[in-house]
């Protein structure tokens, strides 16, 4: 990832649109060409030290990571491996599971509507949070200071909503557990705000990023590609909306928006575990993961 020309101490996805030099959001100057720096927009911004450098801190993606990591180590030591499977208190009461017809009463179909959320919080092992937590810090670091705190909470937990709706279609009887669908979605409004930004998308290497993960979703073993799509497709839809609030001056209509999404993906969820309750089951033990 590349770092602001002008703030070394900060990663970037984004570059000028005229030089090509990679700039943070505090360097980023809109013009009707899309982003430029300081410099290729004739004009000087301040250079952020010391207190007001705090201001910048993605306050929501620390606090994400802290909560990830902090219940990884309440769900036993099942999970302290590189390889394994989870399993312990939190993965059977908190993991996605639509229905699990030789185990009556296990799933959101019965009930267990607290699963669409909490799975999203949930990792088999130390790769799977490593990785999950290292790419929400790559990107969350870029996109939060880009839109505010409050957007991206609401980008992320929309994105998880989604990601868990469409993971019950594709295995409503697998289990499913998780942040990278959240991630997507955050990938996703980074592409959201690249485009809108006129930045070529490929260009900035977020394009490639997604890509990659994508043809990993889909060929490697035990992942949840339904996962990692609905999320993709939360977070875009969910930044769209935003910036539609923002273009008509009413932020307010981009958060009720984001809402209704929020809605008829949590709604959407609980219908579809409850149409596949009396469908055989696919679970195999161990996966998929997201």
């Amino acid at each position: 990832m590349a770092t602001c020309y002008r703030h070394p101490g900060r990663e970037t996805g984004v570059s000028c649109s005229n030089c090509g030099r990679p700039i943070c959001p505090d360097c980023m100057t809109p013009t009707p060409v899309g982003m430029r720096c300081p410099e290729c927009a004739s004009q000087k911004t301040r250079v952020i030290r010391g207190a007001a450098a705090v201001n910048r801190t993605p306050r929501v993606t620390v606090t994400l990571i802290a909560i990830n990591v902090l219940v990884f180590l309440f769900e036993g030591p099942t999970a302290f491996t590189f390889g394994g499977s989870a399993g312990g208190t939190l993965i059977e009461k908190g993991a996605l599971i639509g229905s699990f017809p030789t185990l009556p009463g296990i799933g959101v179909a019965h009930g267990q509507w607290w699963r669409i959320v909490t799975c999203g919080f949930l990792h088999e092992n130390f790769l799977h949070i490593g990785f999950n937590m290292w790419v929400l810090y790559v990107f969350g670091t870029m996109l939060e200071p880009a839109i505010g705190s409050l957007k991206f909470a609401v980008v992320y937990f929309v994105s998880l909503l989604a990601s868990s709706f469409v993971a019950l279609i594709t295995t409503p009887h697998g289990i499913t557990v998780g942040a990278s669908g959240a991630i997507f979605g955050v990938m996703g409004a980074v592409v959201v705000v690249l485009y809108e930004r006129r930045i070529p998308i490929m260009q900035s290497g977020v394009g490639w990023v997604i890509a990659l993960n994508l043809i990993f979703s889909f060929t490697l073993p035990g992942i949840s590609w339904g996962g990692h799509l609905g999320g993709l497709a939360g977070g875009l839809l969910t930044m769209a909306a935003l910036q539609f609030g923002d273009r008509l001056r009413s932020p307010a209509i981009g958060y009720g928006i984001s809402i209704l999404i929020a809605v008829v993906c949590f709604a959407g969820a609980v219908e579809v575990a409850h149409r596949n309750l009396e469908n055989g089951p696919v679970f195999v033990p161990g996966g998929p993961v997201r």
